[in-house]
């Protein structure tokens, strides 16, 4: 499936369809039942369904500077979404022009122009026009209006509410299977791979340094197990098509070694002869370790490795 960037490029001929819309960040649990709840709309209404996510978020058009972490990059979230059955994702510019319309402009410029809703399923917690003025009963009154339904799908999984802003507490602080709990997999970190310290190499553990996209939600420092794989991005072919490796993450300072910035590398278990630099990659967390720790002695940090490796192996073997 070919996503839409923007609404500009709706088909002129696009008929009626059922619509879910929101930001996605992080494609969680809450926002799979939204998504599910639009398909089987559209399958009962005979018409195609649409997913609208926003990007940037909103907060950093209405106030800059205060965009929350980021839980997926924008490419990864229409990933997620198009695994959910829908015909069309669309991702749709959130500009300045788009916060400052009335719920009623929103309304009559995205769902009723250019989408033709003959449906719109939203979340409990939806909210927009300017201001943020328009609520889901706002939206039901211009539903009646603009002659489309409305269904509000509460964000809920196991009887547990799930949100966006839930979901980067847990990774923050550390929790990544809090968060993969309610994301419904490992949380994700994508960057390209970039030459650090080499440190890793001397030691005999050879990692990958990734470079993250700005605002990107970064777990809590620590070593966590995980795995590496090579993503593919735009017409660049990925190497290792295919391949997910065990990994052991390391995220923060190194406080071995003065002086280092924060980063985010990864080993992949048993394969010191990766040559990734360039490469855009994905590191999925799948449980945290310890945190970090300063050695005395090199041969007590490579031992601690080597303990880690071991309990890695474990967790992912699981």
């Amino acid at each position: 499936m070919r996503g839409w960037r923007g609404l500009g490029d709706v088909p002129g001929d696009w008929g009626r369809s059922v619509v879910t819309i929101g930001v996605f960040d992080g494609v969680h649990r809450g926002h799979r039942r939204m998504v599910e709840r639009a398909v089987a709309m559209a399958g009962e209404l005979g018409v195609p369904s649409v997913a609208v996510a926003f990007d940037p978020h909103p907060d950093e058009v209405v106030r800059p500077g205060t965009h929350p972490p980021r839980l997926t990059t924008p490419a990864h979230r229409v990933e997620l979404l198009s695994q959910l059955g829908l015909d069309q994702v669309c991702l749709e510019p959130f500009t300045l022009e788009v916060s400052r319309m009335t719920p009623d402009e929103f309304v009559q410029n995205v769902l009723v122009d250019k989408l033709h809703a003959a449906g719109v399923v939203v979340g409990e917690n939806f909210r927009f026009g300017h201001a943020a003025g328009g609520d889901t009963e706002t939206l039901r009154t211009l539903g009646e209006k603009y002659d489309f339904a409305v269904e509000v799908v509460p964000l809920v999984a196991n009887g547990v509410a799930v949100s966006s802003t839930r979901v980067r507490e847990l990774v923050v602080s550390g929790d990544v299977e809090g968060a993969a709990a309610a994301l419904g997999r490992p949380h994700r970190v994508e960057g390209v791979v970039v030459r650090g310290y080499q440190r890793g190499r001397q030691l005999g553990f050879p990692t990958a340094n990734v470079e993250s996209p700005q605002y990107t939600a970064i777990p809590a420092d620590g070593v966590y197990a995980g795995w590496l794989s090579c993503l593919q991005r735009g017409n660049i072919p990925a190497p290792y098509p295919g391949q997910r490796w065990p990994a052991a993450i390391s995220v923060g300072t190194n406080p071995t070694f003065e002086g280092v910035p924060r980063t985010v590398e990864a080993y992949a278990l048993d394969h010191d002869d990766l040559d990734l630099y360039g490469v855009h990659v994905a590191v999925d967390f799948a449980a945290r370790l310890r945190g970090n720790t300063r050695f005395e002695s090199i041969d007590s940090l490579v031992a601690q490795i080597h303990r880690d490796v071991e309990q890695v192996r474990r967790i992912t073997a699981r």
